[in-house]
C-alpha cells in the first residue's frame, strides 16, 4: 500500500506540473514596460537664460552644466562631495531650479504618495557660494516646494501644513497649523484633485513675493477607503508578515461628498492669514489658482460646478479678498473638455484658453478683465497643446493636421503662428507625431518626433527654426526591434461613423491561413489608442506569437471634435461596446481573420469596455481579459463618472445600464481578470463583486492578481506577467 501511494502521489504531482505552464516573461519583457521606453536624451533642466542646461550625472554625485547650442559639458554645478555646510545624503533623485538661477532644490530618497506626488529629502543649494542646507530643519520629508518669484523663499507642505523656509534669514516659518490627515490638507490636493485634475501644488506666489495663496480642502466628511496590505515578494513588507496591514485615505465615490475647498492669502511680513470667499453656492471644484500678469492684487480663481460643464474665472485681490467674476465657459449637453480649466496660461499681459465652443478644440486670447481679444486658430481640427508665444510674437502650439479628414487624428504637427501677419508655418512632417519644449524664452526648442515605424528623434532648432544638432536618434533602440511586426492602419465603419484602427499582424504572415484575433481598446472620453506614433509594447509580441492584433478607437475617444467626443454623455459603455462589437463583426469579414477566435482585452477603462463587450446580448467573442476593470461607476470617483455620467441620484438608469456588474449573468465566453490588491484608484472591489455576480449566476472565470501592486501593476518584472498571462489564455482560449 505504501508504494502504490508514492506511486500515486508522483504520477499526481507530474499531473499538476504538467497543468500549470511557465509564463513567457523572458520572451515578452523586451516588448513591455519598463524595456520598451526610448530615450528622451536625458531630460536637461534649461537656466533662465536658455543658453546652458542641467542634468545629473550617471552616478547621482553630481550636477553638470552643458552648453545647449553644443550639447558639450561646460562645468560641474554642484558635486555632492564637496558641498559647504551640509552633504545630500545618497544619490541626487532630482532638482528644480530657482527662477533667477541662483539655486537649486535637490531631493533624494523619494516616496510616492498617489500617482503624480510624492514627498523626499529636499536640499536647497547655491551655486555660487556652493551652500547646501536642508529645506526644513524640523521636517525630514517635504512635497511640492515652491521658489517665490525671487528665489529668495520656498513654500513647501509637511504633514498637511504649509511652511516657508526663507534663504537669507535662515529660518523656517509656519503658515498653517490646522493640517491633519484625513481632515484638513493644505497647500496640496487631495486625492481626487491629484487623479483627476492632474494637480500636484495648490500654492501660488504674488509677484512681488508679498503674499502666498494657497487652497484648503476639508475631506473630514469625505468617506474613508481601506485597502489591504501583504508582506508580498516583490519589495516585501516583512511588517505583515503575520497579519496583514491597512492603507487607509479619503476617497469620494460618484454622488457622496466631496472635499470642502476654500481659497486663503497669507501676508508674509505680518504673518496673516485672510480667508477669500467665491460668491457662487454652485462652485464644488477649484481646480487652479495663479497670479495673472506682474499684479500681486490679481489672483485667479478657477472654479467648477459639480457637473462640470460650467467654469467661471474669478479675478482676487488677495489683500482685499474682493472678488469679481470675469470670465464663464459653458458646455451645452455635455461636459467641459478638462483643457479649458486645466491648461489656461497666464501671460503677462492678457491669458489664453481652450475652448470647444466652436465644435473643435482652439485656443482663444482673453483680457485680464475678461474681454476676449481674438480667437488664435480655427478650423475643424482640435489644437492639443500650447506652448506660448516667443518675443518675435510667433505663436507655438500643437495641432491635427489642419484638414478635418478623419485620419488625420492619428498625426500631430507643431505649428508656429504669426501673432502680427497670421503668418502660419508647420515645424514638423504633416504624417507622423510631433511635440516641442522649448526653453524660457523661447531661443531653443527641442522636436520629438515618431511614427509607426520610427522611435522617437529629438532634435534641437534655434528660435528661427534652423536645426543646431540631434539631440537623440535612438539607433541602438531601433536596432533592437528591426524586423518586428509593424502597425497598418485602417478605417471601419459603425453606425455612419468612420473609426481609425491599426492593425499588427503576425510575422510570416500568409493571407491564405486562419489567425485567431486579439482586439485591445481604451475606449475612455478622450482618450486615443490609434496614432501614427512609435508604439512598442505586448501586442507586437503576440504578433510574434501568430495572432492578429486589432486596435479601434470608438464614439468618445479624442482628436475628433467635441461632437464625437460627446456623444457618450450620461451613458457611458453604450456607443462604445456597440462600436467594439462593430468592429468584430468587420474582423469576421476578413479572409485571414478565424471568425471563431476573436479576443477582447483591455485595462482600466478599456477594462470596463472589455466586460461591457464580453456581457452584451450581441458578444461574438470566444474570451475576454479585464485588466483593473471598472464594473459599476458608482464605485469610482466623484469627478470622474459624474463628469461623464452625472451623480448616481440624477442618472441611475445611466449608471445601471452602464454597470458590467448589472449584467454580469450574461458573460458568454471564457474570462480573465487581473488586478493589483492595493489599486488606489480602481478599488479590487470592482473584479470582486463581479465576481460574486458571476458565482450568484452560476458562472466562472479566471483571476490572476497582484499582491500590493497599484492601478499600473508597475515593478518585479510585473507588466511581463501581466501580459504573459493574457496572451497564454488567449492561447488556450482561442484555439492557438
Amino acid at each position: 500500500m505504501m508504494c502504490a501511494a508514492m506511486s500515486y502521489a508522483a504520477v499526481a504531482d507530474n499531473l499538476v506540473q504538467a497543468a500549470a505552464p511557465r509564463l513567457d516573461i523572458a520572451g515578452i519583457s523586451k516588448y513591455v514596460y519598463p524595456a520598451n521606453r526610448t530615450s528622451d536624451g536625458g531630460s536637461p533642466l534649461y537656466m533662465p537664460d536658455g543658453e546652458s542646461y542641467l542634468v545629473i550625472s550617471d552616478d547621482g554625485s553630481k550636477i553638470l552644466s552643458h552648453l545647449t547650442a553644443d550639447g558639450k559639458e561646460s562645468g560641474v554645478v554642484l558635486d555632492t562631495s564637496t558641498t559647504r555646510e551640509n552633504k545630500v545624503g545618497g544619490e541626487i533623485e532630482g532638482f528644480s531650479i530657482s527662477p533667477d538661477g541662483s539655486k537649486l532644490l535637490v531631493w533624494t530618497d523619494s516616496e510616492p504618495v498617489y500617482r503624480r506626488s510624492s514627498k523626499a529629502r529636499y536640499y536647497i543649494f547655491e551655486i555660487k557660494r556652493n551652500i547646501l542646507r536642508p529645506l526644513s530643519k524640523e521636517k525630514p520629508k517635504q512635497q511640492t516646494p515652491v521658489f517665490s518669484p525671487d528665489s529668495r523663499m520656498v513654500a513647501f507642505v509637511a504633514d498637511n501644513n504649509i511652511r516657508i523656509r526663507k534663504w537669507d534669514y535662515d529660518t523656517e516659518v509656519e503658515v498653517t497649523a490646522d493640517g491633519a490627515h484625513g481632515k484638513i490638507i493644505n497647500g496640496i490636493p487631495d486625492w481626487t484633485y491629484e487623479e483627476e485634475f492632474s494637480a500636484v501644488c495648490s500654492m501660488a506666489w504674488a509677484p512681488d513675493n508679498s503674499t502666498l495663496c494657497y487652497l484648503k480642502y476639508d475631506e473630514t466628511e469625505v468617506p474613508e477607503y481601506f485597502l489591504t496590505l501583504y508582506q508580498g515578494a516583490c519589495e516585501p513588507r516583512d511588517e505583515y508578515a503575520l497579519y496583514p496591514g491597512r492603507y487607509t485615505y479619503k476617497y469620494p465615490v460618484a454622488g457622496e461628498k466631496n472635499s470642502v475647498v476654500t481659497l486663503h492669502s497669507y501676508d508674509v511680513d505680518n504673518r496673516k492669514t485672510k480667508d477669500i470667499k467665491l460668491p457662487d453656492s454652485r462652485i464644488e471644484y477649484i481646480p487652479r489658482i495663479g497670479f495673472g500678469g506682474n499684479d500681486p492684487d490679481r489672483l485667479l480663481a478657477v472654479t467648477l460646478n459639480r457637473e462640470q460643464n460650467r467654469m467661471e474665472v474669478y479675478a482676487v485681490n488677495p489683500r482685499s479678498t474682493v472678488s469679481k467674476s470675469i470670465l464663464v465657459e459653458e458646455a451645452r449637453d455635455a461636459w467641459l473638455n478638462p483643457m479649458t480649466y486645466e491648461d489656461i496660461v497666464l501671460g503677462e499681459n492678457d491669458m489664453v484658453l481652450f475652448s470647444e465652443r466652436s465644435g473643435w478644440n482652439h485656443l482663444y486670447r482673453y483680457s485680464y478683465a475678461g474681454q476676449m481679444l481674438g480667437q488664435i486658430t480655427s478650423g475643424n481640427f482640435d489644437v492639443t497643446e500650447y506652448y506660448g508665444m516667443d518675443a518675435a510674437g510667433w505663436i507655438y502650439y500643437q495641432a491635427e493636421p489642419e484638414t478635418g479628414n478623419p485620419a488625420d487624428a492619428l498625426n500631430r504637427v507643431v505649428y508656429r503662428l504669426n501673432s502680427k501677419n497670421h503668418k502660419k508655418e508647420a515645424l514638423t512632417p504633416a504624417q507622423g507625431w510631433a511635440s516641442a519644449e522649448f526653453t524660457p524664452n523661447k531661443n531653443y526648442y527641442t522636436v520629438n518626433y515618431s511614427n509607426a515605424l520610427t522611435p522617437p528623434v529629438y532634435t534641437l532648432y534655434n528660435g528661427k527654426g534652423k536645426q543646431v544638432r540631434t539631440i537623440e536618434d535612438n539607433a541602438s533602440y531601433a536596432a533592437n526591434y528591426a524586423g518586428v511586426p509593424s502597425k497598418e492602419f485602417f478605417t471601419v465603419n459603425s453606425a455612419g461613423n468612420e473609426l481609425n484602427g491599426y492593425m499588427i499582424k503576425p510575422v510570416g504572415f500568409d493571407a491564405s491561413r486562419k489567425y485567431p484575433v486579439i482586439m485591445w481598446q481604451y475606449s475612455g472620453p478622450g482618450s486615443q489608442e490609434v496614432y501614427n506614433r512609435w508604439h512598442m509594447d505586448w501586442d507586437v509580441y503576440a504578433a510574434t506569437q501568430g495572432f492578429v492584433v486589432i486596435c479601434v478607437d470608438g464614439r468618445g475617444t479624442g482628436g475628433r471634435g467635441a461632437a464625437f467626443r460627446n456623444s457618450v454623455y450620461r451613458n457611458l459603455g453604450q456607443l462604445e461596446t456597440v462600436d467594439q462589437i462593430n468592429v468584430a463583426r468587420y474582423v469576421t469579414s476578413l479572409p485571414f481573420a478565424d471568425s471563431s477566435a476573436i479576443g477582447i482585452a483591455g485595462w482600466s477603462f478599456g477594462g470596463y469596455e472589455t466586460l461591457m463587450c464580453a456581457t452584451d446580448d450581441a458578444s461574438p467573442f470566444a474570451a475576454a481579459v479585464a485588466i483593473a476593470p471598472v464594473t459599476s461607476w458608482r464605485y469610482y470617483d466623484t469627478v470622474y463618472s459624474e463628469r461623464f455620467m452625472l451623480t448616481p441620484q440624477q442618472n441611475a438608469a445611466g449608471y445601471d445600464a452602464g454597470a458590467p456588474l448589472e449584467r454580469a449573468s450574461k458573460l458568454a465566453c471564457p474570462l480573465l481578470l487581473m488586478y493589483g490588491t492595493a489599486d488606489d484608484n480602481v478599488h479590487p472591489e470592482n473584479s470582486l463583486e463581479f465576481v460574486s455576480r458571476l458565482q450568484q449566476a452560476g458562472l466562472e472565470c479566471d483571476m490572476f492578481v497582484f499582491p500590493n501592486m497599484n492601478h499600473s501593476i508597475n515593478g518585479c518584472d510585473a507588466r511581463s506577467v501581466v501580459y504573459s498571462r493574457m496572451i497564454n489564455f488567449f492561447k488556450r482560449n482561442l484555439k492557438r
